[in-house]
């Protein structure tokens, strides 16, 4: 019998109601579309991170560009620096030795003198009739000195010959006595005129520069004045004195014994050399509440650069260590481990080297350990370096190297 149609529909219907919903041709189909277009975002996502690291990984392996040089052997001065003030050899305040009028100054303010050149001239008078007087008494006691003895010897002939006295004998003899005493005295007076007759010609002590007038001619002035008339300085030779610590001292004996140590003096910045000379004294002592020492050292000064009072720089060279092994202070790092440097190897890739660190000395640094002659150091550019890192080279005074080899 043939199937109703209607009750087919009807049990289709029943089916999809009430059966194990069974999902369709057309759902089956969206699904399976939609699981490929996830597996293709997913594909074109992964080759999109692999395209964009590929640069990435190019740009780490890309060779560190640093500077290089090579630890060289060489003489290293070791010394020492401390902040000191020029101070002149001599300094003399020209003073009256006798009171007068100033009559005229002969110098002139900043002039060179020599010692024995008038710088000024008092009124010389009274200095000269005080003088005439004190002669003029000489000459009249020498003349009674004459006659005291020629009336000694009257007395002693007289007492010889029994017509005199030996009383009038020790008489004649005690006035020749007293007179000789008193023409003494009056020479005395004489050169004590002579004497403040010439203080009255005022002369320079000592050769160096005459400083700034303090009086002026017409000036009164006293033996006794606190100002001066001048203050004379000695310019050529000069000395620096400077203080070093007493840390410094045995090598300071030490080199010093053997002969006088250099010192070169710069400006208190250190940005001109001035002058070049020895060390010629080590203080006595230390200075027990700072620990420091204080040095002089002297200098020919012929160009005149260094000036009394001012403040400059002094190093003095302690001594000279040879053949010391030395790199450029910047390329020395700082670990936990201690002082380390980098090193170039052969196939421009980087190796650590633990140091031992000596002087220092300006832009060097002398190295005990750790480093050989020729040894090419990194100089700059260590941020970025490690153990085997790959670099590209620049060689102070040499060409840049290309590197190709890959990081270890």
């Amino acid at each position: 019998m043939r199937d109703d149609p209607e009750n087919q529909d009807t049990q289709t219907d029943g089916d999809q109601t009430t059966g194990s919903q069974t999902p369709s041709p057309s759902t089956v189909r969206w699904l399976a579309l939609g699981a490929i277009l996830v597996v293709a975002a997913g594909a074109g996502a992964l080759t999109l991170r692999q395209g964009d690291t590929a640069p990435l990984a190019k740009i780490a392996a890309a060779p560190i560009p640093v500077t290089a040089a090579f630890a060289s052997v060489r003489d290293l001065p070791i010394a020492r620096t401390g902040l000191g003030t020029v101070l002149p050899l001599n300094q003399v305040d020209v003073k009256a030795r006798v009171d007068g009028q100033i009559q005229r100054i002969f110098f002139s303010e900043g002039q060179e003198v020599k010692a024995g050149d008038v710088l000024a001239q008092l009124d010389p008078r009274a200095y000269a009739a005080q003088l005439a007087q004190a002669q003029a008494t000489l000459q009249k006691d020498v003349a009674q000195l004459a006659n005291a003895r020629a009336d000694e010897g009257r007395a002693t002939k007289l007492t010889q010959s029994g017509a005199g006295t030996t009383q009038a004998a020790d008489t004649a003899r005690a006035q020749v006595a007293v007179m000789q005493a008193t023409v003494d005295g009056d020479q005395a007076a004489v050169d004590t005129a002579k004497l403040n007759l010439s203080y009255a010609t005022i002369a320079a002590p000592i050769s160096g520069r005459a400083g700034l007038k303090q009086v002026n001619e017409g000036a009164l002035v006293h033996a006794n004045d606190a100002t001066g008339i001048v203050t004379i300085t000695q310019i050529r030779p000069i000395s620096v004195q400077f203080s070093l610590p007493q840390d410094d001292l045995p090598d300071l004996l030490s080199g010093q014994h053997s002969a006088p140590l250099p010192v070169a003096i710069d400006t208190r910045d250190r940005s001109k050399h001035l002058a070049d000379g020895n060390l010629t004294v080590i203080d006595s002592q230390v200075d027990t509440t700072t620990g420091m020492v204080k040095l002089k050292a002297e200098f020919d000064n012929q160009d005149q650069t260094l000036w009394p009072g001012e403040l400059v720089t002094a190093q003095v060279t302690e001594r000279i260590d040879r053949n010391a092994l030395v790199v450029p202070s910047i390329a020395v790092q700082s670990g936990q481990k201690g002082p380390y440097i980098f090193v170039v190897t052969p196939n421009n890739t980087v190796k650590v080297a633990q140091v031992t660190v000596g002087q220092t000395v300006g832009d060097v640094t002398a190295l005990r350990s750790g480093v050989a002659e020729g040894d090419n150091i990194v100089v700059s550019g260590q941020s970025r370096l490690a153990d085997g890192t790959s670099m590209q080279v620049t060689q102070i005074g040499g060409a840049q190297q290309n590197v190709v080899s890959e990081a270890q």
